[in-house]
């Protein structure tokens, strides 16, 4: 301290600052709330959207905030990031255990799967 400062200003300071930090921690988890429950909101819509402008836009305003549609159709099926819905007979012993369609589009949100995609999978006859 100079000797200016009336006595208590550097601990006042420091209580006002810890104040302001548990406030804005507080905000943050609140606005990360309501983030999840508008992303979650937009899933329930995209699910039952019967318009596929609708559901582009919704797609898009989704990949603007990080949360982007999982369609692996062509790769190679991996249950830990894909759920079986079904399979499809091939002669084509290359596709073996290649998505051939997705039924059930998937999302992420920055990396953090929050819906695995449906789909069928290709199986050697």
């Amino acid at each position: 301290m100079s000797g200016t400062e009336p006595v208590g200003a550097a601990s006042d300071h420091a209580v006002e600052t810890t104040l302001e930090t548990t406030i804005a921690g507080e905000l943050l988890d609140q606005a990360l709330a309501e983030r999840r429950t508008l992303v979650q909101l937009c899933l329930y819509a995209l699910d039952r959207a019967r318009s596929a402008g609708v559901v582009e836009r919704l797609e898009e305003g989704l990949a603007g905030i990080g949360v982007t549609a999982l369609r692996p159709d062509g790769e190679r099926f991996d249950p830990s990031r894909h759920e079986a819905g079904g399979t499809v007979p091939t002669d084509d012993a290359s596709l073996d255990g290649v998505v051939a369609e997705t039924e059930v589009v998937g999302f992420s949100d920055r990396g953090r799967t929050l819906r695995a995609p449906i789909v069928t999978v290709y199986t050697a006859r």
